[in-house]
């Protein structure tokens, strides 16, 4: 099958976060185990989900190894003028959900997996789809400790996010928090005698922007990167239930992106200094802090020899990406990660119409056949 119809199934699959991808894994399955690969499912830990882990090859060390994620950001509350899961044609444009993040190099995947199983092959080629990546890279880091024993060292581990074909040697990490504010319900005509708990969680947030202020000011900097310093982004805040009550609870959720040169110790110790300072010191206290998720980034030796002749694969030089990925994690683990792949994050990701250029999958071919001759192949 060529790449564009396998995309075409692989939309069809609604695999947004929220809901189950075990239609598309069996499909993939199916695909994988007719191409002559060893399979290993990895199945979530609510069992309506899972990661697979596929190898073709001989079963020794080094190769390539092929990463993305099967899961899809939801289309509730986008304007679409197309069905979403349903992959439509528009000249050189495949429109659907996914078609960019990051189903188009899924299928080129697939595809290449397909084209190499008549090849004689020296090292193995491996791929591994994961789910829950869109919530935080949740997937991935439940399989970690049954994946790791299953990866063959490889030379390279390429995932494939949108990149445009560049070639990314790094993204910012990220940490997230959720902070509970408890305050003193009352009469709103009295509201002075009581503690507001939405006014603590405004005055936490001014802390947070003056901390942002610090950072853009002090750095570390790295000018590789859009916003060249770590950020503080608080994304949601909701207390209260109605106007003439005192709010005595209030929620907010906030991250820290960091770049790889920050020192996370002392930025948490700061964090943590400033929560205790709204804590009151008083029981019950006036604050709660919890970490929700972290997932580290990733920051690649620009000099590196794999990266120069994975480079020359994709045609192009290298660069950094704004958005987090799984190749932080992989990167971890030992291997030799960097990020590219078909499709424009910034100009389709998570955006009602996604699409990707056909002639964008047609690159990403070319580029994985570069990396088996490389890689893989006597």
């Amino acid at each position: 099958m060529s790449t564009t119809a396998i995309l075409d199934r692989l939309v069809a699959f609604d695999t947004v976060s929220h809901k189950s991808n075990l239609d598309l894994v069996a499909y993939v399955e199916d695909l994988l185990s007719a191409a002559g690969a060893r399979l290993t499912r990895l199945p979530s830990p609510c069992g309506q989900k899972a990661a697979l882990y596929a190898e073709i090859g001989p079963e020794v060390a080094g190769g390539l190894l092929l990463s993305a994620h099967t899961d899809v950001v939801p289309t509730e509350g986008q304007s679409w003028s197309k069905p979403p899961f349903a992959l439509q044609a528009e000249g050189d444009k495949l429109f659907g959900r996914g078609t960019t993040d990051m189903k188009g190099f899924v299928a080129s995947a697939l595809a290449l997996a397909q084209r190499v199983q008549h090849l004689p092959l020296a090292r193995p080629l491996a791929i591994v789809l994961s789910y829950d990546e869109e919530i935080g890279c949740v997937g991935l880091q439940e399989i970690g400790a049954e994946l790791a024993p299953l990866l063959k060292a490889p030379a390279l581990c390429v995932v494939g996010e949108p990149t445009e074909m560049q070639v990314a040697i790094g993204h910012k990490g990220k940490t997230a928090y959720q902070a509970v504010f408890h305050g003193e319900a009352g009469h709103s005509a009295l509201a002075p005698h009581f503690r507001n708990a939405l006014h603590g969680a405004a005055d936490f947030l001014t802390a947070l922007r003056d901390l942002q202020d610090s950072l853009a000011q002090s750095g570390p900097f790295d000018a590789s990167y859009g916003v060249p310093y770590t950020t503080v982004h608080a994304g949601t805040l909701s207390g209260g239930t109605a106007l003439n009550i005192v709010p005595d609870r209030a929620v907010m959720r906030f991250e820290i992106r960091n770049l790889a040169q920050q020192d996370m110790a002392a930025l948490s110790a700061a964090l943590e200094a400033l929560a205790f300072t709204f804590a009151g010191g008083t029981q019950p206290a006036q604050m709660e802090l919890v970490q929700t998720n972290t997932y580290p980034g990733l920051d690649v030796d620009p000099g590196a020899a794999w990266v120069r002749t994975t480079a020359e694969a994709a045609g192009c030089g290298v660069t950094k990406v704004a958005f987090g990925t799984e190749a932080g994690l992989l990167s971890a683990m030992g291997h030799n990660t960097l990020v590219c792949g078909p499709g424009s994050m910034e100009g389709q990701g998570h955006k009602a119409d996604e699409y990707i250029h056909a002639s964008q999958l047609a690159a990403c071919d070319r580029f994985l056949d570069r990396l088996v001759a490389q890689h893989c192949r006597p």
